[in-house]
C-alpha cells in the first residue's frame, strides 16, 4: 500500500518526535492530542530541534522548514484520521485509553489506513479486536528519542495481513530506521526485554550493595562500550515510565519478578523521576546522595 499521509497520536516527546522523523522523510503529517497546550509545547520543541539542526549544519534550512511545512497539529481527531494511510498511536501506556483511541480511529479512518501502536509493552492484539479492521493493526515501536535512534520493532499478532506488515516495513525504511520483525507477540518485544535483563541485573548488584549506580554505569560504557549505562537510561527514558512498563508486564504475566524494583518504586514515590524532573538516579546538579 501507498502511504502519503500519516497522523501520530499523541504530541508527548515521543510521538511529537515520530511525527517529525515522519515529516523528514517527506509525508504529510499530523500531531493531534487532546491537549492544545501540549501541541503548542511539541511544535515549539521540534522548531527548536530544527533550528539547532540547522545550526550544526546537520541539514539546511530549506529542508528543515519543508519538513515542517509538511507537519500539522490538531485536537481533533476525527478529522485528522479522516485522510490518513497510516495511523501511529503513541498515547500512555494505559491499556484502556489505547483501546478508546482504537475504536475512534477505527470509526474515522479510511478502510485502507493501517492502525499501528508505538507501546513497548502491549502486543497489537491488545488494541485489534477494538476495530473492524484487525488484519491492519500491528505495533511500530520506535525508542527514545526517535529522532535519532535507528531501531523500530514492527510486531505482527496472529491476524495481522502480510500486506500490513510490508508497508510498516517500508515507512519505517523510508524514515531512515533499521526496523526489525518481530513475528510473535510478547511482554517488551526483543530490544526492551534485552534493556530490561541488563537494567535489572544493575539493580541487583546495586541492592546488594556491590557497587555504586556510576560504577555500575561506568562499567556498562568502559566494558561493554553501552553510550550510557543502565542508570543513566533509565533517567532519560524517565523513571516513571520504567515504572509503568514493569506494572503492565507485571499485569500481562503475573509474574512477581516483573514488578518494578523497590529501589526504582523508591525513586518515583519521592517524585524523582530522572532528567525531566531534574533528579532520578543522578541529579543535574550533579550526583544524588
Amino acid at each position: 500500500m501507498v502511504v502519503n499521509n500519516i497522523l501520530v497520536v499523541g504530541a508527548g516527546a515521543m510521538g511529537s518526535q515520530i511525527g517529525m522523523v515522519a515529516a523528514l522523510a517527506g509525508y504529510q503529517v499530523t500531531v493531534q492530542d487532546i491537549s492544545a497546550a501540549m501541541l503548542e509545547q511539541a511544535e515549539a520543541q521540534l522548531r527548536s530541534r530544527m533550528d539547532a539542526s540547522v545550526a550544526k549544519g546537520r541539514m539546511s534550512r530549506e529542508d528543515a522548514d519543508a519538513a515542517l511545512g509538511r507537519l500539522a497539529f490538531s485536537e481533533d481527531l476525527a478529522a485528522a484520521a479522516a485522510t490518513t494511510d497510516l495511523a501511529i498511536e503513541a498515547a500512555t501506556e494505559k491499556l484502556e485509553i489505547k483501546r478508546g483511541i482504537f475504536t475512534a480511529l477505527d470509526a474515522a479512518a479510511p478502510p485502507h489506513a493501517i492502525l499501528a501502536t508505538n507501546s513497548s509493552t502491549f502486543g497489537s492484539s491488545k488494541v485489534a479486536d477494538a476495530t473492524g479492521r484487525p488484519g491492519q493493526v500491528c505495533n511500530m515501536h520506535f525508542f527514545n528519542p526517535a529522532l535519532v535512534m535507528k531501531c523500530v520493532e514492527v510486531v505482527r499478532h496472529e491476524s495481522t495481513s502480510q500486506d500490513t506488515i510490508d508497508t510498516v516495513l517500508a515507512v519505517a525504511k523510508r524514515m531512515g530506521k533499521a526496523p526489525v520483525l518481530i513475528e510473535k507477540e510478547l511482554p517488551g518485544f526483543v530490544a526492551n526485554r534485552l534493556m530490561g535483563a541488563i537494567r535489572d541485573e544493575a539493580l541487583r548488584l546495586y541492592a546488594d550493595g556491590i557497587a555504586s549506580f556510576q560504577d555500575i554505569d561506568t562499567a556498562a560504557k568502559t566494558a561493554l562500550g553501552h553510550p550510557m549505562g543502565p542508570f543513566e537510561l533509565m533517567d532519560l527514558v524517565g523513571l516513571d515510565v520504567s515504572h509503568q512498563i514493569r506494572q503492565a508486564t507485571f499485569a500481562e504475566t503475573g509474574d512477581p519478578a516483573d514488578l518494578p524494583h523497590p529501589a526504582l518504586s523508591a525513586l518515583v514515590e519521592r517524585g524523582d523521576y530522572g532528567r525531566k524532573s531534574g533528579k532520578g538516579w543522578y541529579s543535574y546538579d550533579g550526583v544524588q546522595k
